[in-house]
C-alpha cells in the first residue's frame, strides 16, 4: 500500500539509503535463497503420504498411449491425390 501512496505523491518517498543497504552481500542473499528453497521441499516431501511418494518414484515407468493421429488436421488441403 505504501508503494501506492508513494505513487500517487500521497505519502513522501523514503531516502534510498535507510533500508536497501543492510550489508548482505549477493553470495549470502544466494545462500539463504537456496537453504529457503530445500527448506521447503523437505516440508512438501514429508507432507506426502506412501501412495504418492511411490507414483512420483515410478512415474517415468508409467505406460503412455501412443500417440493418435498426424500433424495433418481436418480443414488442411488434401495434396496426395
Amino acid at each position: 500500500m505504501g508503494f501506492l501512496k508513494r505513487l500517487l505523491g500521497t505519502e513522501p518517498a523514503e531516502p534510498a539509503g535507510d533500508n536497501d543497504a543492510i550489508g548482505v552481500d549477493a553470495a549470502t542473499a544466494a545462500d539463504a535463497e537456496r537453504e529457503h528453497e530445500l527448506d521447503v521441499l523437505r516440508a512438501e516431501q514429508a507432507s506426502f503420504d506412501e501412495l504418492t511418494e511411490r507414483q512420483l518414484r515410478y512415474a517415468k515407468y508409467a505406460w503412455q498411449p501412443p500417440a493418435q493421429g498426424g500433424d495433418r488436421r481436418a480443414d488442411d488441403r488434401d495434396d496426395s491425390g
